[in-house]
């Protein structure tokens, strides 16, 4: 038996198929959306479906913006000789709350990852090469220290390397089996200042 109407139960299913949205979860956020004023709804419904339509890849970088380049690879006071390779915009924004970092990025869009099927052709190892036959002294590979963050640091590395760019990993004062977009500012600063080269 169903205990909703047809309109909420399918409120609380797209709810919950949210990333780590649970039922009951699902349902208080139902009950709150539909106890708002028509308005905010509105609001709420219109951003959603302006970010959608309008956000894309960096044409450089390739994090998520809405504009053809992000405000990071078009700030002019940025050294765009140094490349921080991250897996996705999340750990990019996890590193400009430092303050502290002055180059540019590149997201990779996942890892390669074998036992899921993801190869180096299906995240941006390929954009990050073309990037690299500019003027660029240092790559540093800020993948998390994972299995599948140190196989695609391993492997850009090899990749890179003969090219005679400077290649170098985030220190370990990030956790092993951390993601990055949970560490503190700090940590993140301490992994970067420490990093060393591969």
């Amino acid at each position: 038996m169903d205990l909703y109407s047809g309109h909420i139960n399918r409120l609380i299913e797209e709810l919950a198929g949210l990333p780590g949205i649970g039922n009951k979860s699902a349902q208080r956020l139902a009950f709150y959306l539909i106890n708002l004023p028509k308005e905010r709804v509105e609001r709420f419904a219109n951003a959603i479906l302006d970010a959608r339509a309008n956000v894309r890849y960096c044409q450089k970088c390739f994090t998520l913006t809405d504009r053809d380049v992000c405000p990071v690879c078009s700030d002019p006071k940025r050294n765009q000789k140094v490349i921080m390779v991250v897996e996705n915009t999340r750990d990019l924004a996890a590193y400009e709350k430092t303050g502290k970092y002055e180059g540019v990025y590149h997201v990779l869009h996942g890892v390669i990852a074998p036992m899921l099927g993801i190869g180096p052709g299906d995240i941006k190892i390929k954009e990050l090469l073309t990037r690299l036959q500019g003027d660029v002294d240092e790559v540093i590979i800020a993948t998390n220290s994972s299995i599948e963050g140190e196989t695609t640091a391993m492997y850009l590395s090899k990749l890179i390397k003969p090219t005679g760019i400077k290649v170098t990993r985030i220190a370990s004062g990030v956790p092993v089996g951390g993601d990055l977009e949970y560490i503190d500012e700090v940590t993140l600063l301490r992994a970067l200042e420490g990093r060393v080269e591969l």
